[in-house]
């Protein structure tokens, strides 16, 4: 009997002992993660302070692999849990919005952090992605070239509260491209000449372009390194898996000239002269490989060890395919894909080549299914990941069925669903809040949702349309269509602090207006000067429309504590203006084209008129203003030539641009109305009107002064300014 005992105590104990052990060990597997808790938390408190120390952060398991989040507050005391930094922010994101309605953006925030955190039910949630994948490659262009760190900062903790933990990274490319190309003989003049200005470096990257409004500065590379640094440093802390660029194939007209045996092709692309085109290699050039190898290794020498390279060789470009050959097409597109590929794996064997989806869209004529499967077919399917970036265009645009049904979910390659929300920075209001609650969840229930590994968005320029991104940020926690019945009154309510009976309708008859729409070119006629006959400038400027700007506005009294409401009332109110104005232009032009001067005049003094009143409504936005763009790019400059130079270069993106990009990326902002805009019309609309051009570079290139001054009272002045311009006849 007593044997018996010690048997079974021996047996109890080993099982204790084992048990515990487990434990300990799933203990330690937890604490040797809790650096992304630390990391999560420095996020929180950089946006609320020290009320973050109050948050009982924690890591937890994720419940199907992928980010997983759980919130609960009890008695005052708030915790959250996550899988990742990115989940816990997230999650937090969540939290403010729906128990403290609060809300932070890029425009501003509308933060009510009580003493007490606010009652919540336990809410558990995972990602049915992966990734949630964020950025364009041209963003580095018509937003962020002249960003600073602090500006970075802001954007990256962004990312984290809306659960993005998959951006793209392309600062400092060509410091690193700069440094190949030197050890492979060119000169430091030769490799200056050929990339474009900072703010043209996009199209750079991608083989667009060629040493457009350049040369660049030596001191551009310097300052993109060490800010590079700190990104991916921070991207690393918050748990981001960052894409990086590759090389695609595209070399210097110089280094050509060094290899005259360099068999290569001559692209075209927007319109350019000759000398800005591209030369591409050939698929079979050794230096395919040779050169895409130092590019992944000089970039992680710098860097560190990275996983996913984009790398795009035709954007928007005829491929040099030879002419009715179907099988020799096909083969070229195939050595294509291989040498793309082998030049990653070359600079590191664990690398996945990443590419854009776009051109597979926008060029479907030639981008049928044996040419897709041709490019893709020797690279094998786990080191490849396609962004099927724009799913608003085949609906809008394109008139053809989505990218990722015609392609079978790309023939066994991972891919995100994705889409472009913006193109050219424009400010008007646009976009299918409808479509963006519900499209991924199609893809998701369908049979290619096994290679299905991200969802996200591409924005050509951000810092608009904020609405379209917090509802996207949340398509990317859910499997299901949102509803917008619920989901828009609990946005209202994180943005404005309330959601009365005038706001509800105005929501209402945006959704039905502007928000139920998709343009790529959200411009007004004097943003264009004349009609647009290539980019057909559309907006929306319904009746439903102007109602929802009335019934916004009829909230102020009760929501002027919001900046956020301010901001947005600012925003309504321009476009608002501008339509009447634009009315009032569209008039004037007509009448111009039948000799009606007096007529013409009198309704260019009104449209004028109007777009002043808009133009000092915008000194208080935020963001919306010539003066927050120049300041970013003046302060890259080390000395007045170089800052006048980065000034030149960011105007000139947003007005002239180059080759058939006139007006591309056109902005409802202050300052660039009143000096920009309004002196255009004046003299297409007087006697110098041939010398238009000569005066558009002349304002690129001369320093600009804000002589522009705000309303004291912008909400009030934009009510009584509607309220006049109803009474007008027009």
């Amino acid at each position: 009997m007593q044997l018996r005992l010690y048997i079974l105590l021996f047996f109890l104990a080993f099982n204790i002992s084992s048990a515990l052990g487990n434990i300990a060990e799933k203990s330690i597997d937890l604490a040797s993660n809790t650096d992304f808790t630390l990391s999560a938390r420095g996020a929180i408190k950089r946006l609320i302070g020290n009320k973050a120390d109050n948050i009982i952060i924690q890591p937890t398991s994720s419940d199907n692999g992928n980010d997983t989040y759980e919130i609960e507050s009890q008695n005052g005391i708030l915790t959250i849990k996550g899988s990742s930094a990115v989940a816990i922010c997230y999650g937090f994101h969540n939290y403010l919005g729906k128990a403290c309605h609060s809300m932070s953006t890029w425009s501003g925030a509308h933060l009510n952090i009580p003493d007490k955190w606010p009652e919540y039910k336990k809410e558990r949630v995972s990602s049915p992605y992966q990734y949630r994948y964020y950025l364009n490659v041209v963003t580095f262009g018509y937003t962020t070239p002249y960003w600073d760190w602090t500006r970075w900062e802001k954007e990256l903790d962004w990312m984290a509260f809306h659960g993005i933990n998959m951006p793209l990274t392309a600062v400092a490319n060509e410091a690193i491209a700069a440094r190949v190309w030197r050890k492979l003989g060119l000169k430091d003049k030769e490799i200056a000449n050929f990339f474009t200005g900072p703010a043209f470096l996009p199209w750079h990257r991608m083989g667009n372009l060629n040493g457009w409004d350049g040369p660049l500065h030596d001191s551009w590379h310097k300052s993109q390194l060490i800010l590079e640094h700190k990104i991916i440093t921070r991207m690393h802390e918050l748990g981001f898996e960052p894409i990086a660029p590759a090389f695609a194939g595209f070399v210097p007209e110089e280094f050509k000239k060094k290899h005259p045996e360099l068999q290569v092709k001559k692209l075209t692309w927007g319109g350019f002269p000759e000398k800005n085109n591209a030369y591409v290699l050939a698929p079979d050039s050794p230096f395919f490989k040779i050169i895409g190898k130092m590019f992944i290794q000089e970039w992680e020498k710098e860097f560190g060890k990275n996983t996913y390279y984009l790398s795009d060789s035709f954007n928007e470009m005829d491929v040099p395919v030879p002419k009715g050959d179907i099988e020799g097409k096909y083969k070229l597109l195939s050595d294509y894909g291989e040498s793309i590929y082998k030049s990653i794996i070359a600079g590191n064997p664990d690398a996945i080549w990443v590419t854009q989806g776009w051109t597979f869209g926008y060029q479907h004529k030639f981008w049928d299914k044996e040419s897709l499967q041709a490019l893709l077919k020797k690279v094998p399917d786990d080191k490849m990941v396609i962004v099927d970036l724009a799913n608003e265009f085949p609906q809008y645009v394109w008139n053809i069925e989505q990218t990722w049904k015609t392609h079978r979910g790309f023939y066994g390659k991972k891919w995100i669903y994705s889409y472009v929300p913006n193109f050219g920075g424009k400010t008007p209001y646009v976009g299918d809040l409808s479509l963006y609650a519900s499209g991924s969840s199609e893809a998701l229930n369908s049979p290619f949702r096994k290679k299905l590994i991200g969802f996200g968005s591409a924005p050509e320029g951000i810092e608009n349309n904020e609405v379209v991104y917090e509802l996207l940020a949340d398509m990317g926690w859910t499997n299901q269509k949102i509803d917008l019945r619920n989901w828009v009154p609990e946005y209202c309510k994180a943005r404005y602090g309330a959601y009365p009976a005038e706001m509800a309708k105005a929501w209402d008859l945006l959704q039905k207006s502007c928000y139920s729409s998709y343009s790529s070119y959200p411009r007004f006629t004097w943003q264009t000067v004349v009609p647009d006959s290539r980019r057909k400038n559309i907006i929306n400027t319904s009746s439903d429309f102007l109602h929802a700007v009335e019934s916004f506005l009829a909230c102020s009294d009760q929501l002027k504590g919001s900046k956020l409401y301010q901001i947005d009332a600012i925003e309504l109110s321009a476009l608002y203006l501008s339509i009447k104005a634009d009315n009032y232009y569209q008039l004037a032009l007509k009448a111009d084209s039948v000799q009606e001067m007096k007529k013409r005049d009198d309704l260019l003094t009104k449209t004028i008129s109007l777009l002043e009143s808009v133009d000092r409504l915008l000194q208080s936005h935020s963001q919306n203003k010539l003066q927050v763009w120049i300041n970013q790019a003046r302060s890259y400059g080390l000395g007045q030539e170089e800052k006048n130079y980065y000034e030149s270069d960011a105007k000139r993106l947003i007005t002239t641009w180059g080759g058939k990009q006139d007006d591309y990326a056109a902005r409802l902002w202050g300052g660039l109305i009143r000096d920009y805009y309004i002196p255009r019309i004046e003299i297409y609309f007087s006697s110098d009107r041939q010398k238009i051009r000569k005066w558009e570079e002349a304002w690129v290139k001369k320093p600009w002064i804000n002589k522009s001054q705000p309303f004291s009272n912008p909400v009030d002045m934009a009510k009584e300014l509607i309220d006049t311009s109803k009474k007008q006849i027009q």
